[in-house]
C-alpha cells in the first residue's frame, strides 16, 4: 500500500465548508502500517483490536470537537486489516488449506442467471460435493500414510521394521500384543483422526475470530435498483454461520467415517475368508453402518445451501452436535473391531481398499463434467455477459482444486513411501503407495512440456505488444525527446500488465490438461495395476524407458510440490515481497465466504466489511459530516461491498474512491454473478458519487466500466517521461502502488468532497495533464 498524502494537495481545490470531512483509507494486498498510510510518525487505535482496527494520527484524534482545523481538508483514518490474512508465521500453514480454498472459490463463479432454479441450485450442490471429495482425499492420504504404508506395511515386514526404530512394540518382528495387523491399524487410525480433529479446531477457532461478527442491518435499496440489488446487500451475505455449521459438522464426520472404513476394510475381509461367522457378520454390519453414515453425510452436504435474503441464528442442533459425535462413535467401534484377536492374520502386499483412490478420482471427474454442463447451461441464459472461459471459470477451478490436492496427497504418500524403505519401493516386503498416485504423478511431466509452449506463446505475444506499444506510448509524451530504452521499459510495463487478461487461457489449457491426463492415468491404473515402469516392462524400449523417466520425474515433482507449499508459504509472511506474489490469489481466495468448503482458510470479508459498513454508518450519523472511502486494490474490494451494506441513507453520504481496483477485471469477469455490470451499475446509481483510478501499467486495477463519469484513466504512468523541473531524477513506473502520488488523485478526492456538501454529483471529466479521460 501507498502512502498515504494530505487532502489539500497542490493544484487541488478547495472544498466548502459543510460539516466535518472524513476519508477513510482501506490499504490493498499485502498490508501496511497506518503510520506508512497516514504519512505520521505517531498514530492512534480510535477503535478495533490487535486483528483488525482503525487508526488516526495522533493530532486528530479529537477532530470532531475542532472542525474549524480542518476545513480545507477531510480527517484520515485508516483501516487496517493485514493481520487477517498475513499475520503471525503460523498462518503460512493455512497455504496447506489451498485445495479447500480454490474450491469454495468455485462456488461464487457461478454464471449470473437467476433461472432456472434447479441449475442454479444444482450449481451449488455438485459444488459441494466436489469439496466433499477434497475432504475426504486429503483423510485417505493420511490413512494411506499412516494406516497403509506404516502400520500395515512397514510394521508388518520383518526388514523394513527392524530398520526404524519407532515402530518399536508395534513391529511384527517383536511377536508382541500390539503386532496383530488389526491393532497397527487402530493405533494408527490416531493419525487421520487427529487431523481430522484438527481441521474441525481450526475451522471452529477462525470462524469465533473471523466470521462471528454481527453486520449491520441495512435498509432494503431504493426501489429504482431493487431488480438488480446484488447479493452484498443482503443482510445475510456476511454470516453464513448456519450453512458453515452444517458443512462442519459433515466434512467431519466424513473425515471420521473415512478413517473408520480404512481400519474395518482389512479386518472385514479377513472376517470373511476366515471361519468365524460371528465376525463376519459383525465386519458386514459395521461396513453397512458406515455406508449408510456416507450417505447421511452426502445428504447433508446436498440438503440445504446458503441463505443470505436473512440473518440466520439459527444452528441445526442435530446435524452440528450428532452428526461428528456418531461418526466418532462408528470410529471408536470400528477401532474395537479392528484390535480382537486374530492370532493368525498377517498383513501382506497393500491395505484393502487401495482401489477407492481410483473411485475418488472417477467421482470427481463425474461431478466436474456435470457441473460443466450446468454451468454452461446457466451461461445460455445469459449470453450478453463477459465472464471468463465463457462460463466454464467454476468448472475449470474445481478441477484446478482436485489437481492440487492430487497433487499434494500423491506428494506425501511418494515421500513417506521412499523415506519409509529408504528408496527400495518395489522390493517384494513393500508394495508403496496405491498405483493409481504413481500414475497420476508420472503424468505430471507431460502436462509440464504441454504448458512449455504455451508460456512461450505468452511470453513472445507479450514481446511483440511492447514493441507494437512504443510508438502510443511516445504519444502520451508528447513534448519529449524519444528516447529508445526509456520507451522500452514503458512498453514492456503495459505489456506485462496486459497478460492478467490472459489468465482465462492459460486456466483453460491447464484444466482441461489436468482432467485428460488424469483420466488417462486412471485408465492406465485401473487396467494394470500396476505403476508405469511395471506395466511397461514388456513393451518396446523407448516406451519402457519413457515410463521409467515419467515415474521417476513424476515422483520428485509432486515432493517437491508439496514441499513447495510449505516453504512458499513460510516465506509468504516472513519476506514482503514474497508476501506480495502470492498475496493477490491468496486475498482474493479468501474475500469469500466457506460456502462449499468449511475447512478453507477463513473469509476476512466477513470481519472486515462489518468493521467498515459500522464505522461508516455511526460515524456518520453521530457527526451529520461527508465521508469519503478510499480503497485501494483489495480493499476497493472491501469498501464497494461495505458500502452495499449501509442503509440507503447513509449511503447517500458516501462518496466511493478506488484505484488499483480489480472489481471488474478480475472480481467482474471470474465472479459475474456478484461484480458483473449489473450490479456495478447498481452500486453507482446508490452511492452518492463514485471516481476510479486506473493505469495501464497496474496489471491488478483497471477501470469498472459502468458508464457516466466514474473511470478516470488511464493515468500517465511514469508521471514524467524523462528529467523535469519537478522530476530531476527518471520517475518510476508505479504500475499497482502509489496512486497518491498522481495529483489526480488529490484533485478527484477534493471533487468528491465537494459533491458531497453540494448534494449535485459533479460531471467534471477534464483531467488535465496528469491522465487521460477514460469517459
Amino acid at each position: 500500500m501507498s502512502r498515504a498524502t494530505p487532502a489539500a494537495q497542490a493544484g487541488a481545490p478547495a472544498v466548502e465548508s459543510g460539516g466535518p470531512a472524513l476519508e477513510l483509507l482501506v490499504h490493498g494486498v499485502g498490508g501496511t502500517t497506518p503510520q506508512k498510510m497516514l504519512d505520521a510518525p505517531r498514530t492512534v487505535c480510535v477503535t478495533g483490536d490487535d486483528t483488525a482496527a482503525i487508526y488516526r494520527r495522533a493530532e486528530d484524534t479529537d477532530a470532531e470537537a475542532h472542525p474549524e482545523r480542518y476545513r480545507d481538508r477531510p480527517v484520515p483514518e485508516a483501516y487496517v486489516w493485514c493481520n487477517l490474512t498475513s499475520g503471525n508465521s503460523a498462518r503460512a500453514l493455512w497455504l496447506l488449506l489451498l485445495p479447500f480454498m480454490v474450491i469454495n472459490l468455485a462456488h461464487w463463479m457461478r454464471p449470473p442467471a437467476k433461472e432456472p432454479h434447479w441449475a442454479v441450485r444444482l450449481y451449488g450442490v455438485l459444488v459441494r460435493l466436489i469439496a466433499l471429495s477434497l475432504t475426504v482425499l486429503l483423510v485417505a492420504a493420511a490413512c494411506e500414510v499412516a494406516l497403509d504404508l506404516t502400520a500395515w506395511q512397514c510394521a508388518g515386514s520383518a526388514p523394513c521394521s527392524r530398520s526404524w526404530y519407532w515402530l518399536g512394540f508395534t513391529s511384527v518382528a517383536h511377536h508382541g500384543w500390539w503386532s496383530q495387523p488389526g491393532r497397527r491399524l487402530a493405533l494408527a487410525a490416531l493419525a487421520p483422526a487427529g487431523l481430522t480433529f484438527l481441521l474441525w479446531y481450526l475451522s471452529n477457532r477462525t470462524w469465533s475470530a473471523y466470521e462471528s461478527q454481527q453486520p449491520l442491518n441495512a435498509e432494503p435499496a431504493d426501489d429504482h435498483v431493487e431488480a438488480v440489488k446484488p447479493a452484498f446487500s443482503s443482510p445475510g451475505f456476511w454470516y453464513g454461520r448456519r450453512l458453515v455449521a452444517r458443512l462442519r459438522a459433515a466434512h467431519t464426520a466424513a473425515g471420521f467415517l473415512t478413517t473408520a472404513a480404512g481400519v474395518t476394510a482389512a479386518a472385514a475381509r479377513y472376517d470373511r475368508a476366515a471361519t468365524s461367522a460371528v465376525f463376519e457378520t459383525l465386519g458386514l454390519l459395521l461396513e453397512s453402518t458406515l455406508a449408510v453414515a456416507g450417505v447421511v453425510v452426502v445428504w447433508v452436504v446436498c440438503r440445504r445451501g446458503r441463505t443470505e435474503t436473512r440473518l440466520d441464528e439459527q444452528l441445526d442442533r442435530a446435524v452440528t452436535a450428532w452428526l461428528p459425535v456418531s461418526s466418532l462413535a462408528l470410529l471408536a467401534l470400528a477401532v474395537v473391531y479392528a484390535a480382537w484377536d486374530r492370532a493368525d492374520w498377517v498383513s501382506s502386499g497393500t491395505l484393502p481398499g487401495d482401489r477407492s483412490f481410483g473411485f475418488l478420482a472417477f467421482a470427481q471427474g463425474v461431478l466436474i463434467t456435470a457441473l460443466a454442463a450446468v454451468a454452461r447451461h446457466l451461461r445460455r441464459r445469459a449470453p450478453g455477459e463477459r465472464t471468463a472461459l465463457c462460463g466454464l471459470g467454476g468448472p475449470a477451478v474445481a478441477m484446478l482444486a482436485c489437481a492440487l490436492g492430487g497433487v499434494m496427497t500423491g506428494g506425501v504418500a511418494q515421500r513417506v513411501a521412499d523415506w519409509v524403505d529408504h528408496g527400495a519401493i518395489h522390493r517384494a516386503s513393500f508394495n508403496g503407495p496405491p498405483a493409481l498416485l504413481t500414475w497420476q504423478a508420472s503424468v505430471i511431466p507431460a502436462l509440464l512440456a504441454l504448458l512449455i509452449p504455451v508460456v512461450l506463446f505468452f511470453a513472445v505475444r507479450t514481446w511483440r505488444t511492447a514493441r507494437a506499444d512504443a510508438p502510443r506510448v511516445m504519444a502520451d509524451y508528447p513534448t519529449e525527446q524519444p528516447d529508445t530504452a526509456r520507451t522500452r521499459q514503458i512498453a514492456r510495463a503495459r505489456a506485462m500488465a496486459g497478460l492478467t487478461d490472459h489468465a482465462p487461457v492459460f486456466l483453460g489449457i491447464v484444466s482441461g490438461a489436468s482432467l485428460l491426463l488424469g483420466a488417462a492415468a486412471l485408465v492406465g491404473a485401473w487396467w494394470t495395476s500396476e505403476v508405469p515402469e511395471q506395466a511397461a516392462d514388456r513393451a518396446a524400449t523407448p516406451i519402457a524407458f519413457a515410463a521409467d523417466a515419467a515415474q521417476s520425474l513424476g515422483s520428485w515433482c509432486t515432493g517437491f510440490g508439496f514441499l513447495l507449499f510449505v516453504t512458499w508459504g513460510r516465506r509468504a509472511y516472513k519476506d514482503a515481497a514474497a508476501r506480495r506474489t502470492v498475496g493477490i490469489l491468496w486475498d482474493v481466495g479468501t474475500f469469500w465466504p466457506r460456502a462449499a468448503h468449511p475447512f478453507a482458510p477463513p473469509c476476512y470479508a466477513e470481519r472486515a466489511v462489518p468493521d467498515l459498513a459500522w464505522r461508516m454508518n455511526t460515524w456518520t450519523e453521530r457527526t451529520g459530516g461527508r465521508l469519503v472511502i478510499s480503497g485501494h486494490s483489495q480493499g476497493s474490494v472491501l469498501a464497494a461491498a461495505a458500502v452495499w451494506q449501509l442503509p440507503a441513507a447513509t449511503r447517500r453520504r458516501v462518496a466511493l474512491l478506488t484505484y488499483g481496483c480489480p472489481v471488474e477485471r478480475l472480481y467482474g469477469r471470474w465472479f459475474p454473478t456478484y461484480f458483473g455490470p449489473a450490479p456495478l451499475q447498481a452500486l453507482h446509481q446508490e452511492v452518492h458519487c463514485w471516481r476510479n483510478l486506473w493505469r495501464t501499467t497496474d496489471p491488478i486495477g483497471g477501470p469498472v466500466l459502468t458508464g457516466g463519469d466514474v473511470d478516470r484513466g488511464p493515468l500517465l504512468d511514469p508521471l514524467a517521461y524523462g528529467r523535469t523541473r519537478e522530476h530531476p531524477l527518471p520517475a518510476p513506473i508505479l504500475g499497482h502502488s502509489d496512486y497518491q502520488a498522481d495529483p489526480a488523485f488529490g484533485r478527484e478526492r477534493a471533487l468528491l468532497l465537494a459533491e458531497l456538501a453540494s448534494g449535485v454529483p459533479n460531471q467534471r471529466a477534464d483531467q488535465g495533464s496528469s491522465g487521460r479521460s477514460s469517459g
